[in-house]
């Protein structure tokens, strides 16, 4: 289940007071993202390609027929390397998103806390927004 525009906000900013509270903490949390060596990877892959392109372009104008058979497995291996991560990614985010869809299912058909916790919820947030603009009556 997505988060709003508010609760995304809301996690950013928490997420930068624990970061300038805790470097070392923030580093180690982002070292564990999976989303952080997704990107890595997709980084060097594309650097994969772009060195394989140029190296097609040299092998071209130098008319070395070896230099083109390299630049031809560096790209090829760099491509292979971007879609499997690309793979591995998109499976990876569609089992979160069932595993989070069949708890809500669950929830929903075993009666539902969720309605009380709706209440819940809409309260806590009510009360973030008073101290988040000054005014601490509760």
């Amino acid at each position: 289940m997505p988060l709003s525009e508010h609760e995304q906000r809301q996690l950013e900013q928490i997420e930068q007071a624990l970061y300038r509270e805790d470097p070392k903490f923030g580093r180690f949390v982002r070292s564990s993202d999976p989303r952080v060596h997704y990107k890595r990877k997709m980084l060097q892959a594309l650097v994969g390609v772009l060195i394989g392109a140029g190296l097609v372009a040299a092998g071209v104008v130098t008319h070395h027929v070896y230099l083109e058979i390299a630049a031809a497995v560096v790209l090829l291996v760099s491509l292979v390397w971007a879609a499997t991560n690309w793979r591995q990614h998109v499976a990876r985010t569609q089992q979160a998103r069932a595993k989070t869809k069949a708890r809500h299912d669950r929830r929903r058909a075993s009666g539902g806390t969720s309605g009380g916790r709706s209440g819940l919820m809409e309260r806590l947030e009510e009360r973030w927004r008073r101290r988040q603009e000054g005014d601490r009556r509760m």
